[in-house]
């Protein structure tokens, strides 16, 4: 008992780890939480959610593994989500403007996040890497250094925690951290965004600078890979 909750926790906080570094995800949730609230921030982080469960389905039936196998689709990832980034790096430089000439959310459109952040997902080449690598490892029996695959912290942390794979406490830790994040993410957001009115356009412009940042690095690498 005590073992499957160590194994939940671990879970837990590999998720957590690598759902809370920044990146065009994180840009479209905070851009959803501050110009419309809580509830839309939630739902754009299920989109993200949405597309890590259908990679594991894909992977348990070994259907991600195909993919590495078609090295012509990884140029066109990256070309299609670098535009689809850029799309919406537009998108959120609107809704800054909005929000400064309307200085209030708006609560409509909920389901836009959610849209956004699961195409991203599915055209995401690391996305995809991860859960052909990695992903695929958690599925089967082995050991797993989860920090060694958390951006920021995979130098210094590398090591310091170590876990068994291809148990379903795990696989449910996981899922249960980046739900953790996808809930208190967007609370943290709107709740300075209610005591700084200068807050939602601040970071909805922060997103489309993410946003666009990263899709000019994919358009850029996706256009290496083709020539």
């Amino acid at each position: 008992m005590f073992e499957h909750a160590g194994t939940l926790v671990v879970g837990a906080v590999f998720g957590l780890a690598l759902a809370a570094p920044p990146g065009p995800m994180n840009a479209i949730i905070a851009e959803e939480s501050v110009l419309r609230g809580w509830f839309p921030g939630v739902t754009a982080g299920l989109g993200a959610m949405a597309a890590d469960a259908l990679f594991c389905a894909l992977a348990l039936v070994g259907a991600v593994a195909v993919l590495d196998e078609w090295g012509a689709i990884r140029p066109l990832l990256y070309l299609a989500g670098g535009a689809l980034m850029c799309y919406f790096a537009v998108g959120a430089v609107r809704g800054a403007r909005e929000a400064t000439a309307a200085g209030a959310a708006d609560a409509s459109g909920v389901a836009t996040g959610f849209r956004k952040t699961f195409l991203l997902s599915v055209t995401n080449p690391y996305q995809i890497g991860f859960w052909m690598t990695v992903g695929v490892g958690l599925l089967r029996p082995g050991r797993l250094d989860v920090f060694s695959h958390v951006p920021v912290v995979d130098g210094p942390l590398a090591g310091s925690l170590v876990v068994e794979t291809g148990s379903p406490a795990l696989l449910a830790g996981f899922f249960g951290g980046i739900g953790l994040w996808v809930l208190a993410y967007p609370a943290a957001l709107v709740g300075a965004g209610r005591r700084v009115d200068a807050v939602a356009p601040l970071v909805a412009g922060a997103s489309a600078a993410v946003l666009a940042g990263f899709g000019v690095l994919f358009l850029a690498i996706g256009g290496a890979q083709v020539l």
